[in-house]
């Protein structure tokens, strides 16, 4: 599992995580793979490419979790 801080903030886009995790070349390609429904928060498949993801949710992709903490 891999771990994503927030450092301060009170959110992150979706997108951007993906972006910045590294699962995805450009924020291009993450809003698609996202519309397309290949993602999970907390377990439910998210179409929305500029969710607020939040301190203590949990994010999915292709085999890939990601724990955001603050």
């Amino acid at each position: 599992m891999n771990e994503f801080s927030l450092e301060g903030r009170p959110y992150i886009e979706l997108c951007d995580l993906l972006k910045i995790m590294g699962f995805c070349p450009s924020g291009g390609v993450a809003k698609k793979l996202i519309a397309d429904g290949n993602v999970t928060v907390d377990g439910k498949t998210e179409c929305r490419k500029r969710c607020k993801i939040r301190s203590g949710q949990s994010v999915i992709f292709d085999n890939n979790q990601v724990a955001v903490t603050e």
